[in-house]
C-alpha cells in the first residue's frame, strides 16, 4: 500500500475540476487515484458546505464507480469503512491548517501527512478487519486505536 510515489496536484483549479467531474460522474476511471480520493474528500469538506462529506461522499463514490463500470460489491468498488476513516482524518487535518492557505497547498500537505497516506487506516484497523466484507459494506469500529474526532 505504500510503494507508490505520491501524485501531487499542480493547482487549486485542477482539484476543483477533478471534484466537479467526480460529482458529475464524468471523471475517467484512471484519474480516480488514491490522491484523487483524498483530494476530493478535502475539497468537499473545505469548499462544498452544501454537501456533507460523511453523508454524501459514499453516494458520490458509488455513483462514480457505476459510471466507469467498477462494480460496488463485497470485493470491489466502494469501501464504507475506508471512506469513513479518511473523512475523519481529513477533517482532523483541516482543523490544524490555516484556512487561508490555497487549496492546492492544503491538499499537497495532506498527501504528505499521515492522514493522506495509503496505509493510514491500518493505524486503526487490523488488516483482516479493515478488508473484511463487513467493513466494505458498512462502517465498523476500529480494533487497534480510535479514529480522530
Amino acid at each position: 500500500m505504500t510503494g507508490h510515489a505520491i501524485r501531487y496536484f499542480e493547482s487549486s483549479s485542477a482539484v476543483r475540476i477533478m471534484g466537479e467531474r467526480l460529482i458529475a460522474s464524468c471523471l475517467p476511471h484512471n484519474e480516480w487515484t488514491h490522491e484523487a480520493h483524498v483530494a476530493a474528500c478535502l475539497w468537499l469538506i473545505a469548499e462544498r458546505p452544501d454537501l456533507d462529506a460523511a453523508r454524501d461522499f459514499p453516494a458520490i463514490i458509488r455513483r462514480h464507480n457505476d459510471s466507469v463500470g467498477t462494480p460496488n460489491t463485497d470485493s470491489s468498488g466502494f469501501h464504507a469503512t475506508i471512506t469513513h476513516c479518511y473523512v475523519a482524518g481529513v477533517a482532523s487535518f483541516l482543523a490544524r491548517v490555516d484556512p487561508a492557505q490555497p487549496l492546492v497547498d492544503k491538499i499537497n500537505a495532506l498527501l504528505d501527512s499521515p492522514e493522506g497516506a495509503r496505509d493510514w487506516p491500518l493505524h486503526f484497523y487490523s488488516r483482516d478487519r479493515l478488508f473484511s466484507v463487513e467493513a466494505r459494506r458498512a462502517v465498523i469500529l476500529p480494533d487497534l486505536a480510535p479514529l480522530p474526532e
